[in-house]
């Protein structure tokens, strides 16, 4: 598997508890954020998820 980048671009208030919980999951804590994590089914699972607060691109 390969590794990706997750960056936080839009802010999870007003966003519904489970998006909040996914976003605190993967690490990402305020707009602007990058996290790096392997492109394993479980984080493209998460990603998937709140893809309309985050970008992705491979590392």
């Amino acid at each position: 598997m390969g590794k990706i980048k997750v960056t936080q671009v839009k802010s999870n208030i007003k966003r519904p508890q489970n998006q909040k919980r996914t976003l605190e999951a993967l690490g990402l804590k305020k707009i602007g954020h990058v996290v790096e994590h392997e492109a394993t089914p479980s984080i493209l699972g998460m990603v998937k998820k709140v893809e309309h607060l985050v970008s992705v691109e491979e590392a």
